[in-house]
Order: structure tokens, then sequence, then C-alpha cells
């Protein structure tokens, strides 16, 4: 298919898991914006309803760690038509400990939303993307990471496990899917602002406050929206395997200006 052809043909699709908040919710809103069609999908209904009713998509309630959910949602995207992107967003921290201190049952809750969750929508919806790659010519799985699964920190062993897993487990579908027309995308942002903290500390607000606190300019949801939609809207034999974002203030997980930037000298 030409390039010419793909730009006359009906509006690509896009499946964002973890749609309700934050980073899922704000590329749900800028697919829309470009003119995809989009469904959204995530545990919180009412978020999904409110979402869809705003922006236009479509949604389904699904909770990535559950087999039954998936393969629900792997049976309304085949019955609905070709998909063109998967954005595996959903995911999470939950708690900041030491790896001696930390819950067992913390650590089990972020491998498996974070690295079996991907792995669940990657294997029921790859069947829909090389559909929906037939048709417009290419195909993407993008996978929202972190930082924090490429530079270990202090008191993160769990949340670092978690997601240094998803980052080899997206390197290893970039290797498995070569010679298709799908790219393999990575987007691994650094501190965005967001209930992120307000999740990992079980709703404590003042501590996820103070996570950002002094920070000049943390990135937003719609910072990392972006990278995602101008990834996949390059053209098809451009693959930006790996996007680091992170704010100015940012140089590591660990090393953080809090207080206004400035030059030396």
């Amino acid at each position: 298919m030409t390039q010419q052809t793909a730009e006359k043909a009906a509006p690509r699709r896009a499946l964002v898991t973890g749609a309700s908040s934050g980073i899922g919710e704000a590329t749900v809103r800028l697919f829309r914006e470009h003119g995809w069609e989009v469904v959204a999908v995530a545990r919180r209904e009412d978020r999904l309803r409110a979402l869809a009713d705003e922006t236009g998509a479509s949604w389904f309630r699904a909770d990535v760690t559950s087999d039954a959910d998936i393969e629900a949602l792997r049976r309304h995207v085949e019955e609905t038509g070709p998909l063109h992107v998967l954005v595996n967003n959903a995911g999470g921290a939950f708690g900041l400990d030491t790896v001696e201190e930390g819950s067992l049952d913390d650590w089990q809750r972020m491998y498996d939303v974070n690295v079996l969750g991907t792995k669940r929508a990657v294997s029921a919806l790859l069947p829909s993307l090389r559909r929906g790659a037939d048709e417009a010519g290419s195909g993407d799985i993008v996978t929202i990471t972190s930082i924090a699964g490429h530079i270990a920190y202090e008191k993160g062993g769990g949340y670092n496990a978690a997601k240094f897993a998803q980052h080899a487990l997206v390197a290893a579908l970039r290797l498995e899917l070569n010679g298709e027309p799908l790219r393999v995308v990575e987007i691994a942002p650094g501190m965005v602002k967001t209930d992120f903290s307000l999740v990992r500390f079980d709703g404590d607000q003042a501590r996820a406050d103070a996570v950002y606190e002094g920070v000049v300019a943390p990135l937003t949801a719609d910072d990392v929206a972006e990278a995602v939609v101008h990834a996949v809207e390059l053209p098809p034999h451009v693959n930006l395997d790996l996007v680091t974002v992170k704010p100015v203030a940012q140089a590591q997980p660990y090393k953080l200006t809090r207080g206004e930037l400035t030059t030396r000298g």
C-alpha cells in the first residue's frame, strides 16, 4: 500500500490500556484530536464513559491482570474491526521500600500489571494488529515503561524489577516480529506529574505531593502522549525503538534539581 493510498483509507484505530487517567487518558484525547478511532480500556467504567462522551472514543472495561477480561477484549476487538496501534500503558508502582522490607504482595501486583499485563495484551491483540498492518501497510505496539526500567534506585527494587522485565519483554518482542510490518516502540518517561505517586503511596496526598515539591516543570501526561502519537505517525519505515523523556530538572531517577534552574559561570 502506498503512502497516498494509506492517507485516503478509513481512519486508523488505536487501543490504549490504562486509559481512565494520566498518560492513558491524555493519549486517548490526543489520538482523537488527530482523527484516530480509539478504544479506551481500563478498569474504571465511570471514567471511561465520561472520557468517551467527551472525546468520541469507544471504550471497553477490562483489567489487564485478568485473563478473562483480556479474552473478552480480544473478542470485542476482532468483532469490531482491525487494529492498527496497541498502546500498553496500564501499569503502576506500589510502595517505596527496600528489597529486604518490601511487600511480596506489592511486588507481585507490580509484576502482574506491568509485565504480565503487557504480555496478555500483546498475545491477545497481535492477530488484530496483523490484520490492521495488512490493511494499512504497518502497525505499532507502543509500551510505556519507565526510566526505572533502565536505572535502578534505592527503595525502588520492586518497581525497578518489574520495569526492567517489561523493557526486556519489549526488546525480545521487537526481535521476534522482525520481518513483519510491525513497529515495536518503547517510551520510557521520567518524572511525570500524574496520580502515579498517589497510587504508589496508597492515597497519601501529602507524601505524593512531596515527590514533585520544588521541581520546575515536571513532565505532564500530555508530554508523554505527544511522544506516543508522534512515534506512530512517523513514516512507516521509521521506528523509534526507545524514547526516553524526562524533565530538564531530572538527570537520573535519583538526580533531581529542586528549585530554579540557572546557568553556571
